[in-house]
């Protein structure tokens, strides 16, 4: 298992995380950036993608799901609630601690409503992609539709009781961290 980082360009510098598998096969979680970087990463690598994991809808982390989906048949996988709100037509909905498998990568699903209604963290070995709930010393917006502060603040404490070992914090903005930073010195994991 290999994972290859591919940045959108500005104004919001989406994180975006191609996974590839031992087996020829892989996941891309919140394909932000343009379809022709995964693409190129993907025929580098000789890998051809299955599926695609959203942690939530909003535009500046879908860009490119339905060009992939339409050249590799990738099967979109995401929360309902936030298919709902967005319009999207997934073919896997999460579930929550439900697993998705791509050759040698498990991707366990945790729900984490908040920032929107389906927002969902997904925790693959020793990563978890946190999407817009949990960044490097801050937590995300709540005040944009659908979202919910109270629900962020329940989420951030299941994220907190859940994550027990130090798995990197993958986010879907800005820098990397680890979870046992993140129970040190985010102000928003003070329970």
């Amino acid at each position: 298992m290999r994972m290859i980082h591919i940045v959108d360009g500005p104004p919001l510098y989406t994180n975006c995380f191609l996974l590839l598998g031992n087996n020829g096969h892989a996941a891309v979680i919140d394909p932000a950036a343009s379809a022709p970087s995964f693409e190129e990463a993907l025929a580098e690598n000789g890998a051809t993608l299955t599926h695609i994991l959203l942690t939530h809808g909003h535009p500046d982390h879908i860009t490119s799901v339905e060009p992939l989906r339409q050249k590799y048949g990738a099967k979109l996988c995401m929360n309902e609630a936030d298919a709902r709100q967005f319009g999207l037509n997934p073919d896997v909905l999460f579930t929550d601690g439900g697993k998705i498998q791509v050759d040698d990568m498990e991707f366990t699903t945790l729900f984490t409503p908040g920032h929107t209604p389906g927002s969902t963290c997904i925790a693959c070995g020793d990563w978890l992609f946190t999407g817009d709930t949990l960044f490097a010393g801050d937590i995300g917006r709540t005040d944009l539709p659908g979202g919910d502060t109270a629900q962020m603040m329940q989420s951030l404490k299941k994220l907190c009781d859940l994550v027990q070992d130090n798995p990197m914090v993958l986010p879907g903005h800005e820098e990397f961290s680890t979870m046992n930073n993140e129970k040190m010195s985010n102000p928003y994991l003070r329970f």
